[in-house]
């Protein structure tokens, strides 16, 4: 050391500084490729082999790569007091252009390492509940900002409590700048508070096309994947202003409800014939329906106040209610339907024009949509095709081959 400070005073001033900022950068060099090649290297290669995972959310999101950037700073930072022929302003300026780069460094490892946070902790099962990625995002910008002031007020050679204080006239401008970030901030408060929305549900959102899973939810906006495999993306302030619909009820039920009808042609609708009612004896989900009908349409019609053998005056079987009997039966002991403890109902709406409604109202017992469109059509190909048997006609407007047969019909006569 002492045979260096001989070469150096040997040296003309000019050069010796000259000599002593090359020998700085070259140790700043030097001290960057032991960092990255060699530590950062060997770092990973550790994290490879460890069983936890929140060390490789810090190496993804490169917080140690930003870390190791200081490495370099501090030497120069730290040198400058050995560089003595350096002119004050020219050593002011490099101090306060290495300590703004530092201040870089550092906000962005703390944004980094609030990533690489959220990472792990989006991993663990309660994310999907309570995600946190709108609250990561605003300290994220909450720490750029104050890095970004330190930045110029170190640039400046300023204190940034001054400019802070400048800050207070800018209100106004701040506000309308951010305003989607307030609002957003806001919006994510609401939505986790209230849980109204998690990653993974499936929400409707017509006006925005949106009808899918979302996929996240972030300060600012909300990605849908919609069932086309199509991403939309929601401003998250619009999930509290305007309505949606959330499908993690149904989800979490276990079932999912079908609610469709069948259109009976009203002109097929009539009363059964003896014959008919000993023959819907034999139907295994219609026996016991028909003996208990028998006999109490027997006991109503005794009690007639004057008896008559006049059918027009009596209460009789029709084909209709004991399809719909049927059809209830069915569902009772359909295998993928919920018999107990969801609603089950077969009902008659108000005719239209174009039938008489037998509305089926069931859960079934999967929620897979691909499963549930399985069993609703197995159910109705099932109604469709045995609604024959009791004498009915499904309603269907006129076809080109059903127009011509009147046609035929009208030549003939």
């Amino acid at each position: 050391m002492r045979e260096i400070e001989n070469l150096l005073e040997r040296l003309p001033p000019g050069l010796a500084d000259v000599a002593l900022i090359i020998a700085l950068l070259a140790v700043a060099v030097v001290a960057d490729l032991i960092a990255k090649r060699i530590l950062l290297r060997s770092l990973r290669a550790v994290t490879r082999r460890t069983q936890v995972t929140w060390d490789d959310a810090l190496v993804e999101r490169n917080v140690f790569g930003r870390l190791a950037q200081l490495v370099p700073a501090l030497i120069i930072f730290s040198g400058l007091r050995f560089i003595p022929g350096l002119p004050d302003q020219l050593a002011v300026l490099v101090a306060n252009v290495t300590v703004a780069y530092m201040v870089l460094m550092l906000t962005l490892t703390l944004t980094a390492a609030l990533g690489a946070a959220n990472d792990i902790y989006e991993g663990h099962p309660v994310a999907r509940e309570r995600p946190l990625k709108g609250v990561v995002q605003l300290l994220q910008i909450g720490i750029y900002l104050i890095g970004g002031v330190l930045i110029v007020a170190v640039l400046l050679d300023r204190s940034p409590l001054l400019l802070l204080s400048g800050l207070g006239a800018m209100t106004a401008i701040l506000l309308l700048v951010f305003k989607d970030t307030i609002l957003g901030l806001v919006a994510s408060v609401q939505l986790t508070a209230n849980d109204m929305v998690r990653v993974g549900d499936w929400i409707e959102m017509p006006q925005y096309k949106a009808d899918g899973d979302v996929i996240d939810v972030a300060l600012h906006t909300v990605k849908v994947q919609n069932w086309d495999k199509t991403i939309t993306t929601i401003p998250t302030y619009k999930l509290i202003a305007e309505s949606f619909r959330n499908w993690r009820g149904m989800s979490a039920s276990g079932g999912r409800r079908i609610k469709r009808a069948v259109y009976v042609d009203q002109n097929s609708i009539r009363f059964l014939s003896d014959e008919e009612v000993e023959r819907f004896k034999r139907f295994a989900l219609l026996k016991d329906y028909v003996q208990a009908k028998e006999k109490e349409l027997a006991d109503y019609n005794a009690r007639l106040p004057h008896a008559t053998e006049a059918e027009v005056n009596q209460r009789r079987l029709t084909n209709v209610g004991t399809f719909r009997t049927y059809i209830k039966n069915y569902l009772v002991n359909h295998p993928r339907i919920h018999a107990d403890g969801m609603t089950l109902l077969v009902r008659q709406l108000p005719p239209t024009p174009e039938g008489l409604p037998i509305e089926l109202y069931c859960f079934t017992t999967t929620t897979a949509w691909g499963e549930y469109e399985d069993i609703q059509s197995d159910i109705f190909d099932h109604l469709l095709a045995i609604a024959g048997e009791f004498g009915l006609r499904l309603f269907q407007k006129p076809a080109g081959k059903d127009l011509e047969a009147l046609r035929l019909a009208n030549t003939e006569t």
